[in-house]
C-alpha cells in the first residue's frame, strides 16, 4: 500500500508499494419503471373523455378516460319497458288471485284453480326479478366505461385521442410505477465480475452518484447480461433515458503517488525520490484514496522507492 508518516497530513515521503485499484467498466444504463403496465378498456365504444396526457402523475384507481357504448343506452330503455310490461301482468295476476281467493270461499271454484292463479304470480315476480338482475348486469358494464389507474405513477404514453373507437382490451394509456430503477446490458464476458449488492457509480446532471447492484439476471441475451441498479433519488421525469454508468469489473495492481507529488517542466512530469532528484514519469488514471487525490504512475517508479510527498520548487532538486 502507501504508507503515510502522518495524520493530520501527509509526511514529507511516501514509500512505494502495489496497490489493489478496481477496474471500471463504462457502459450505458437506462431509467425505467420497475412497473409498466398498460390502463385497458374494458368496454368497447367511443372515447368521449380522456383525462390525462404524457407524463402526468396519477394515483391508483384515478379515472383516466371515459369510454361510451350507446348500445347499452337502449338496452336499459328495453328492459324498462318489459318491467313495465311484467308489473302490469303481475297487477291483474294478483287481482285474479284475489277474486280467486274470495270464490273459493264461497265454493264456486276449486283449489286447483286457486293453485294455477297462486303460480302465475310467482312466474311473474320471478320474471321481474330476472328483469331486474339482467338490468343491473347492463348497468355494470356501462359503469366499465371508466378506464381506471391500475398502479400510481406517471403516465408514459397515450396511444389513443378523444372520439376514438376503442375496442375492449385495448390499451388507453401507459403508466410507470413501483419505482425508478437503472437497467443495464453488460457484455457477457463481464458476467463473472458482476455480483449483487456492488456499488456502481453513476454519472449524473449534478455529479456522480452511488447506487447498489440490485439483481443480475441469469439469462444471458444477444451476448449480454442484464442487470438492475438501484439508486436513490432516481428520478422519474425521463424514463427510457439513457445513464452513464461505470461497473467495477475487477481488480489490478498499481503505484500511486500523492497529486502533489507531480511536478511538470518542459512538458515532462517528474517526481522527487528522497536522495536521488527528480525522476521522468508517465502518469495515469487519477484515483482518490481514503479522501486523498493520488495518480497512478504507469511508468519510472518501483516498489519501495521512497517519493517527496510535495514536488520540491524549481532548482530545490536536481534530476536523477
Amino acid at each position: 500500500m502507501v504508507i503515510f508518516l502522518g495524520s493530520a497530513a501527509m509526511a514529507e515521503t511516501v514509500v512505494l508499494e502495489p496497490v489493489a485499484i478496481t477496474e471500471w467498466k463504462a457502459v450505458y444504463g437506462r431509467v425505467e419503471a420497475r412497473d409498466r403496465i398498460p390502463a385497458r378498456a374494458r368496454l368497447g365504444g367511443t372515447l368521449v373523455e380522456l383525462a390525462v396526457a404524457e407524463g402526468d402523475e396519477v394515483a391508483q384507481g384515478d379515472v383516466l378516460a371515459r369510454v361510451v357504448d350507446e348500445k347499452l343506452g337502449f338496452q336499459l330503455s328495453a328492459l324498462d319497458a318489459q318491467r313495465g310490461a311484467l308489473e302490469a301482468q303481475l297487477t291483474n295476476a294478483k287481482a285474479e288471485l284475489t277474486r280467486g281467493e274470495e270464490l273459493l270461499a264461497q265454493g264456486v271454484t276449486t283449489v286447483q284453480r286457486l293453485d294455477a292463479l297462486r303460480t302465475q304470480v310467482d312466474v311473474v315476480t320471478g320474471q321481474i326479478a330476472a328483469l331486474e338482475a339482467q338490468r343491473q348486469v347492463v348497468e355494470q358494464q356501462a359503469a366499465e366505461g371508466a378506464v381506471l389507474a391500475p398502479v400510481a405513477g406517471r403516465v408514459l404514453d397515450v396511444p389513443v385521442a378523444t372520439g376514438a373507437v376503442v375496442m375492449p382490451g385495448e390499451a388507453v394509456a401507459q403508466l410507470g410505477g413501483g419505482g425508478i430503477f437503472l437497467r443495464l446490458a453488460v457484455p457477457e464476458r463481464h458476467a463473472g465480475d458482476l455480483t449483487e449488492g456492488d456499488a456502481i457509480e453513476i454519472e449524473g446532471a449534478s455529479g456522480t452518484v452511488t447506487g447498489r447492484l440490485a439483481k443480475v439476471y441469469p439469462l444471458i441475451e444477444n451476448g449480454r447480461v442484464v442487470a438492475d441498479v438501484e439508486v436513490e433519488g432516481l428520478t422519474d421525469r425521463f424514463v427510457d433515458a439513457r445513464v452513464l454508468v461505470r461497473l467495477p469489473v475487477g481488480e489490478r495492481d498499481a503505484l500511486l503517488v500523492p497529486e502533489a507529488a507531480l511536478v511538470t517542466r518542459g512538458g515532462l512530469d517528474f517526481v522527487a525520490i528522497e536522495g536521488a532528484g527528480l525522476r521522468a514519469v508517465v502518469p495515469g488514471a487519477e484515483v482518490t484514496v481514503e479522501g486523498v487525490a493520488m495518480v497512478e504512475v504507469l511508468t519510472g517508479l518501483k516498489a519501495g522507492d521512497a517519493v517527496l510527498a510535495v514536488a520540491p520548487e524549481a532548482g530545490e532538486v536536481g534530476h536523477e
